[in-house]
């Protein structure tokens, strides 16, 4: 059997199956693996800190420690959380280098704006992580709605990024910011209706 024809099998290989023989460091399975993440690792870490110039290098640093703790996830369904576990330390221990510190934004403070016409609260952001990215590469609405993330206090950031792009539950993102639901729903709820009163002139 050829090389390609053996890279073909990995890649259509089931996920469980495929950290199965990451865990007895097959290196084609570890190859792969990588591949399937590493534009996910790239985009959430883009969207956590677009102005880093080395996100390419804490990219590779994700994947690495991926790879190298693969043989330790007892679970392969609980994979994509254990991944963005991963993720989220390497960005707080980032935060922690540079001295920056989170703003603290009291829960009791007014949430931001619902709908002047309808009082409700506003509906959430565009969901532009299931787009293709060539549909929405260069528009202006996605330039927005990168901006407005970028601008989000790093509290706010972290959990749309998660919820948003991501697609992780409260429950998760509750233990990987290790806030309680409350928090994570009520920094979550400040966060879309602070994007979607950036972004509504562009919807309209």
């Amino acid at each position: 059997m050829s090389n390609n024809e053996n890279k073909e099998i990995y890649q259509n290989m089931p996920l469980y199956e495929l950290i199965e023989k990451c865990k007895v460091d097959n290196k084609l399975a570890i190859d792969e693996l990588i591949r399937r993440n590493e534009k996910t690792v790239y985009a959430t870490l883009y969207h956590l800190d677009p102005d880093r110039a080395d996100i390419a290098d804490l990219a590779q640093e994700v994947l690495f420690r991926m790879a190298r703790a693969i043989k330790n996830l007892k679970n392969p369904a609980t994979f994509k959380f254990w991944l963005n576990q991963i993720i989220t330390n390497l960005f707080y221990d980032e935060l922690r280098k540079k001295s920056r510190r989170i703003s603290a934004i009291s829960m009791d403070a007014p949430s931001f704006e619902s709908d002047n016409t309808t009082g409700m609260p506003t509906k959430d952001i565009p969901d532009i992580a299931r787009i293709p990215e060539e549909d929405v590469l260069g528009s202006e609405l996605d330039t927005k709605i990168r901006q407005s993330i970028k601008n989000l206090p790093e509290q706010f950031k972290i959990v749309i990024v998660l919820r948003e792009l991501q697609g992780l539950s409260y429950e998760e993102i509750s233990r990987l910011t290790n806030t309680n639901i409350g928090t994570v729903k009520s920094r979550l709820a400040r966060a879309r209706a602070k994007l979607q009163d950036e972004i509504r002139p562009y919807l309209q």
